[in-house]
């Protein structure tokens, strides 16, 4: 064999080596499970039932559910569109405020004075919890967090009193995680997770009477909420992204009004060009270099000598294409907030408000639906604060069976205010609606309306100079 094919072998053999050896070290470097990974580098989930042991709705464990809605919370905070949803529902569900009054229940003979008593505790409860906006708040943590904790203390008078628990403070206490029927920080049944004893919160196991846990998002089975971006925090994410990368192109394409090029000149050649066509020069103090200047006017036109070529790269900022897909992720997440895309985005541009803000539009019967849903949770937690007043004497134990809360949202679809007293009207023409109910509808206090009333009549009575009044009387 001669040299020459002796090297030769020599080499392949090496190079085979070299292969082996490139493959091994490519082998532990790259992670075949990248194929299977999300968009913020973390491996998709295991397909499996949809509420594993822990009581989490396809979360493995709290610290998960408590990485989601870390997450969810920073897009509360600083995401444009999040801030906007959130608002939205806020000013949707809750809106100007509830009303609450109450009222004998029906086939109950309740005097007058129960009923005036009742309604006074509820009025001071209201007051003293700044009832409005905490109702906001609530709104507010059971979209952020996917629910909200509400814990009850009542003084020596029966005042009632409601501060909120933060979700992270209720967790399961160390030693009971396995427990199934403690997990997540709330002991239920063994034999029925909806039964709820005790809660733990900051390791110290509190009655489930002293807590209200309005949750969302997730069955009944699941002890956790789960936020409302869930879903979509990616969408959000790259939403957010998409925009500022937009802004900053156009704003360095449009920074730059022309570029100058010079076919064959040299370097010395270009900066004595530039240089000669400068209005103003400046040095800078920190590198030393010169930097040349030129004022172009209104219209100016270029006369650009052999072997210059103007270009403007303004005008090839084409900004409609990314819109259209700024836009389609931005309709991915109004999709999972069931609301037209304006809302999520403000842009009223393509909106049809008469097929949107109408009873039938499928937006205001989600919001219909949640409002419901908020007068079942407030009318538990007054059901709570009657009860406690009961207890410590300030209402007869007949309180429970013979008055009712009644509670009034606000209306949701766009209306004609002329049309919507006038089928008042007709309704207490005929007897169905009584003049409480529609003061109620109406946001007044009945009440204080009478009060009003009577006192406008004393000031027309014979000998005052006043205008002259009639009421109703009913």
């Amino acid at each position: 064999m001669h040299a020459e094919d002796r090297a030769e072998t020599v080499i392949e053999r090496l190079d085979e080596r070299l292969s082996e050896a490139w493959g091994e070290l490519w082998d532990s470097f790259v992670d075949p499970r990248e194929a299977w990974a999300g968009d913020d580098g973390r491996l998709w989930p295991s397909v499996g039932p949809a509420t594993d042991e822990a009581g989490l709705a396809g979360l493995a464990n709290e610290r998960q559910l408590a990485e989601v809605r870390r997450e969810c919370r920073r897009l509360a905070a600083t995401n444009e569109f999040a801030i906007n949803g959130h608002e939205n529902r806020i000013s949707y569900i809750v809106g100007t405020g509830y009303t609450y009054r109450a009222a004998a229940r029906p086939g109950r003979a309740a005097s007058d004075e129960l009923v005036q008593a009742t309604q006074g505790v509820i009025d001071e409860f209201l007051a003293l919890n700044q009832w409005h906006r905490r109702q906001q708040e609530i709104v507010r943590r059971m979209d952020r967090d996917g629910e909200a904790f509400l814990r009850f203390f009542v003084d020596d008078l029966g005042r009632t009193r409601v501060r909120f628990v933060e979700p992270g403070q209720v967790a399961a206490p160390t030693g009971q995680a396995s427990d199934g029927a403690a997990s997540c920080g709330i002991e239920t049944d063994p034999l029925d997770v909806e039964t709820v004893w005790y809660y733990w919160i900051d390791g110290v196991r509190v009655p489930a009477d002293e807590i209200q846990h309005r949750k969302a998002h997730v069955d009944a089975n699941v002890k956790r909420g789960l936020p409302l971006f869930y879903p979509v925090r990616k969408n959000l994410a790259r939403a957010e992204k998409l925009l500022r990368n937009m802004s900053v192109v156009a704003e360095v394409q449009s920074a730059i009004a022309l570029i100058r090029k010079h076919r064959g000149a040299t370097r010395g050649g270009v900066q004595e060009f530039a240089a000669q066509q400068a209005d103003a020069t400046a040095t800078s103090p920190t590198t030393g270099r010169v930097a040349h200047y030129r004022r172009y006017g209104a219209g100016t036109i270029l006369d650009a000598p052999a072997g210059v070529e103007y270009e403007f790269p303004a005008s090839s900022i084409d900004a409609a294409s990314f819109v259209t897909v700024l836009q389609a992720e931005l309709r991915a997440i109004a999709s999972r907030l069931v609301m037209p895309e304006f809302m999520l985005t403000s842009d009223a541009s393509n909106a049809n408000y008469a097929s949107t803000l109408v009873a039938e539009g499928p937006a205001m019967r989600m919001f219909a639906r949640l409002q419901a849903q908020q007068m079942a949770d407030d009318r538990d937690c007054l059901a709570r604060v009657i009860g406690f007043a009961i207890e410590a004497g300030r209402l007869p134990a007949e309180s429970r069976v013979l008055v009712d809360v009644q509670i009034e949202a606000p209306s949701l679809a766009g209306r004609s205010h002329l049309d919507e007293v006038q089928a008042f009207a007709i309704e207490h023409e005929h007897g169905i609606l009584s003049p409480q109910t529609w003061s109620q509808k109406r946001g007044l206090d009945y009440r204080q309306e009478q009060a009003n009333w009577d006192a406008a009549r004393a000031q027309s009575a014979p000998g005052t100079a006043s205008a002259s009044f009639t009421r109703r009387t009913v």
